[in-house]
């Protein structure tokens, strides 16, 4: 393997580098674990992980293509970092929407240097054109481009350095076969148990120095919906409100004062979790509503309703997707206090 180098970026990718970022987001980036046994939770996809990195360090081959999948916020792109560090090799990272045309990705592929990892996240995001050109990349180390137009259009191809290519995505479903099927190994990443969050908000607060006790991280942790990038950005706020409303320090009582000013209540719903509830549960009292009509009623787009409140809602077992339209269930009227049959306060 060759030595690792640092980070690199060019205009279609971005560095990994906390030094470029603005203070929140150098917090995000310092929080970012860099090696396996940092690495909290998805205990089942870190043990392949080290099987596979493993095998490839032992033999002293370039690692297979991975596809990590899952929602968002769960370590997908610390995940690629590892990759990285762990086999002592560079790492590139760019995102599917960026790489609008074939040369874009051309352009990122013959400048990588042998074993680097190239991390794409939002894969499934890929325009159709630019995602033909990973096919022989992936699977032969070259590519062919097309120079020109018309008559005088000619074929070059391009050999290129060995690499990894990590990719990332929501919603594997949209990942076309064709590519799906040329990664070495698909890791599924899970939403956490409320145990490792809690584990995650104590080492995140040592790397923030910020004192904590283990109740007042347990609070963080539930109401953090499963998700290590909410986890650490209520841990900010809850700081934030330890050093102007108290003595900076977090216990059980200051972060449910703090998470309550916030507005996320104990099941981590936000206020516009419980404006979905309230139309669903108050205003239309347990019936069938459309997704036209939920999204006018609350002044949200739908796609934003579906895409990044509902998931976490059907999860919860709070609301049902029907035939017919969203419905409120008996847990939903339960958290809200509100009665079943006529949608009034208890």
């Amino acid at each position: 393997m060759s030595p690792r180098r640092e980070i690199v970026s060019n205009e279609q990718t971005r560095a990994v580098d906390p030094v470029a970022h603005e203070v929140e987001e150098r917090d995000e980036t310092s929080l970012r674990p860099h090696a396996l046994d940092d690495f909290i939770g998805q205990a089942d996809l870190i043990e392949h992980l080290r099987i596979l990195l493993g095998a490839a360090r032992a033999r002293g081959h370039v690692v297979d293509h991975i596809l990590f999948a899952g929602p968002p916020g769960l370590g997908k792109t610390s995940l690629a970092g590892i990759v990285a560090s762990e086999v002592g090799v560079g790492l590139r990272v760019t995102s599917g929407p960026v790489l609008s045309r074939p040369g874009d990705l051309a352009s990122i592929l013959t400048d990588l240097s042998n074993d680097d990892v190239l991390f794409v996240d939002e894969i499934h995001r890929l325009p159709r054109a630019v995602e033909e050109v990973l096919y022989p990349a992936m699977e032969d180390g070259r590519i062919d481009i097309v120079i020109g137009k018309g008559p005088t259009a000619r074929s070059i191809r391009l050999e290129l350095p060995r690499f990894t290519l990590v990719g990332a995505t929501t919603r594997i479903g949209l990942v076309a076969p064709p590519l799906r099927d040329r990664f070495g190994f698909i890791g599924r990443v899970d939403l956490y148990e409320p145990d490792e969050l809690k584990a995650i908000v104590l080492r995140s607060a040592a790397l923030l120095g910020v004192t904590i006790d283990d109740a007042g991280a347990a609070i963080i942790a539930g109401r953090s919906r499963g998700t290590p990038r909410i986890a650490n950005r209520l841990l900010r706020r809850v700081r934030d409100f330890a050093d102007v409303r108290g003595d900076g320090s977090v216990s059980e009582e200051l972060a449910n004062d703090a998470l309550d000013l916030f507005g996320v209540d104990g099941l981590g719903l936000d206020k516009v979790d419980r404006m979905i509830l309230d139309v669903l549960c108050r205003r239309f009292v347990g019936n069938p509503v459309g997704l036209t009509t939920l999204s006018q009623s609350i002044g949200e787009e739908p796609s934003t309703i579906e895409d990044a409140y509902e998931p976490f809602l059907v999860q919860q077992g709070l609301i049902l997707r029907t035939p017919r339209g969203r419905v409120g269930t008996d847990r939903a009227f339960a958290h809200l206090g509100l009665d079943r049959e006529t949608g009034t306060l208890l």
